[in-house]
């Protein structure tokens, strides 16, 4: 490929999560109601506000008239949000919360999410982690390849399973997607794919002619799935499988996707990728009828309920993003974006984000929470070196 298109094509590798080899990939409450990033934990209710008993006004004695007049009330006002829609997070000043809901890494344990700590056995990196009924799911790096251990409740290796490079788990836990791509020593992409789906059994799909193979959901029993046409192709489509079928269909009211909705209603389309943009449709999975266009953000998630699309920096390119934003899945009105440095950003439930933020490489990290109503973050872990993720 030509040298002018390198950081595009550096773009379309970040957008890839399966490029696990840099790490990348790995409730419900009221938040406070200032949109600070330093405001009071989320976890924490408002002092209430003192205010002085007035002293009574004697009224003049007023003498009736004959007919009554009534004065007309105005019309309730209908309340707006208030606060700013964009604030800087100062991590080390964010208050301390409670643990993250979801799945998640902090050294060599799984913590958080159904289940207890377990932790990984070996000294491999950990790349990405999951939780599938009692078990842990850890891809790890073996040499230049990685590979899935499946862990039991006593950090017991029950299995391995090769070249895994990215896994998507169902809401409840009870089944896991996983999907296994290679590369060659120089780290280029080789074709093929082996897409696993476990629940009960394990069922797999050998997929011979695509590149770069991502999980994206495990939704309404179907796995979906993107993966690029060509080595090194600028396009890639959305891919549809039900366990047990003999192939996977394609998609092609969705192009180049870049995320799928938990409830199975939404899907994000890359329509427009340069050197240094990119602008993202939010489609229906169904049909793929547009309901909006962004070119601020590039969209990479949702919450689990399809109501708020999770935003990232519309140019993706380098160690982490600078911003992390909230929008309307309906309509892209902006609910509220975070600037500072975030290398995960991940719904927790319908209305808070975690994301895995830092100062810089080597610099302690911490998976902080903000809410998607109010702005407001909180420390859902401490400030830490070490590895940290958030899990699938």
């Amino acid at each position: 490929m030509p040298n002018k298109n390198g950081r595009l094509v550096a773009l379309v590798a970040s957008i890839a999560v399966a490029a696990v080899a840099i790490g990348a990939a790995l409730a419900y409450r009221q938040g406070p109601q200032a949109a600070q990033a330093d405001a009071a934990p989320l976890s924490g209710s408002p002092s209430p506000i003192s205010t002085p008993t007035p002293t009574p006004t004697p009224k003049p004695s007023v003498t009736p008239s004959a007919t009554a007049v009534t004065t007309p009330k105005p019309p309730a006002k209908t309340p707006t949000k208030s606060g700013p829609l964009k604030s800087k997070v100062n991590l080390p000043k964010l208050p301390e919360g409670r643990a993250p809901q979801v799945t998640y890494l902090a050294g060599r344990t799984v913590r958080g999410g159904p289940g207890q700590d377990v932790k990984v056995p070996g000294s491999a990196d950990i790349l990405e982690v999951a939780r599938l009924h009692q078990s842990v799911l850890a891809v790890v790096q073996k040499g230049t390849d990685t590979e899935m251990l499946t862990v039991d409740s006593s950090g017991k290796v029950l299995r391995t399973t090769p070249d895994v490079t990215g896994i998507v788990t169902t809401e409840d836990g009870l089944a896991a997607a996983y999907v296994a791509t290679r590369r060659s020593e120089q780290s280029a992409a080789l074709p093929g794919a082996v897409v696993y789906a476990e629940q009960e059994s394990v069922r797999k799909l050998d997929v011979p002619d695509i590149w770069d193979a991502v999980p994206l959901g495990y939704l309404n029993g179907k796995v979906y799935f993107r993966g690029e046409t060509a080595e090194g192709a600028l396009a890639w489509n959305l891919y549809e499988w039900v366990p047990g079928a003999a192939k996977a269909s394609v998609v092609k009211s969705v192009p180049k996707p870049s995320a799928v909705s938990d409830d199975g209603s939404l899907a994000a389309s890359l329509v427009n990728l340069t050197d240094y943009n990119s602008c993202t449709n939010v489609v229906t999975l169904n049909g793929g009828k547009r309901l909006w266009r962004t070119c601020d953000y590039q969209v990479v998630g949702f919450t689990r309920d399809g109501a708020t699309a999770i935003g990232a920096p519309f140019y993706r390119d380098g160690y982490a993003d600078g911003i992390a934003s909230a929008l309307d899945a309906k309509t892209g009105t902006l609910l509220h974006e975070w600037s500072g440095t975030f290398r995960q950003s991940v719904a927790e439930d319908d209305q808070h984000l975690l994301l895995l933020a830092d100062t810089g490489p080597d610099s302690p990290a911490s998976i902080i929470r903000c809410s998607t109503v109010t702005g407001a973050c909180e420390r859902a872990t401490p400030l830490a070196t070490g590895r940290l993720a958030i899990g699938s």
